[in-house]
């Protein structure tokens, strides 16, 4: 048994293809080795706009975007990119700066890598990435029929507002779903990251912050007063209890 799950992850590693996006040929070498040992495809992009036409060729599972680069930075190449394409983003950043980091989240990053790094690190963080874009375990199930206004459909990946299908990225969806699942109950900060980023992340509450914010302007009518993602000071988040909703 154990011998079968190692050969179907290093299966589906050999054909996730990843495209690093940098202006630094050393820097591409770099990552592309080490890639190369865990057995990934790596494609590469030396600025943006040659990044967006290999996104439309190769189609990778996820991109490494240098915000640094000339012409075109990163920020810019994945704000054009989120205009079509969902596929998940790992920033590269030469600085700490908290708010290039906060940028690149609400831009559409879905995490974000501080130069210098470590192999392990990078390595780390792809996989998380593309641990995220799998279903959530058990995810299924018949429609839930929240109110009048939102149903969701795990099952299907479907999501409708006032009757208009909604679009979620893959850690919205996997957000979503952990709050439904507890409806009525508090999950704690650390409960969220844990089981939607990844135990590495459990100290990373400003994502946990930015996703809640993304989900409550898809799917509240007024995002500022929310009725479904209710914050529980300190503590964490809860999702309103439908179930007692529908049986009054």
């Amino acid at each position: 048994m154990v011998m079968n799950t190692m050969k179907n992850e290093d299966s589906l590693r050999s054909r996730t293809k990843i495209l690093v996006v940098d202006d630094e040929q050393r820097m591409i070498h770099f990552i592309r080795m080490n890639l190369d040992l865990e057995g990934f495809s790596v494609h590469e992009a030396y600025d943006g706009k040659d990044a967006l036409n290999q996104i439309r060729k190769v189609m990778p599972d996820l991109v490494i975007l240098d915000v640094m680069m000339p012409k075109m930075d990163g920020f810019e190449t994945l704000s054009m990119l989120r205009e079509n394409s969902n596929v998940p983003v790992i920033m590269l950043t030469a600085r700490g700066d908290e708010d290039d980091r906060v940028r690149g989240l609400e831009l559409g990053a879905d995490d974000y890598v501080t130069k210098p790094f470590s192999p392990r690190e990078l390595v780390s963080r792809v996989r998380a990435v593309l641990r995220r874009i799998e279903p959530p375990e058990g995810a299924g199930g018949q429609p839930i029929q929240v109110d009048e206004r939102l149903l969701i459909d795990f099952d299907r990946h479907e999501i409708f507002v006032d009757g208009e299908l909604v679009k979620l990225r893959p850690t919205e969806y996997r957000l979503l779903y952990h709050l439904v699942q507890n409806a009525g109950w508090v999950v704690s900060h650390d409960q969220l990251l844990a089981k939607v980023w990844g135990y590495e992340y459990q100290s990373e509450t400003h994502y946990l912050r930015l996703y809640v914010n993304y989900l409550r302007e898809k799917l509240e009518n007024d995002p500022r007063y929310p009725k479904y993602i209710l914050t529980e000071r300190g503590v964490g988040y809860r999702f309103v209890d439908f179930k007692r909703l529908n049986n009054k």
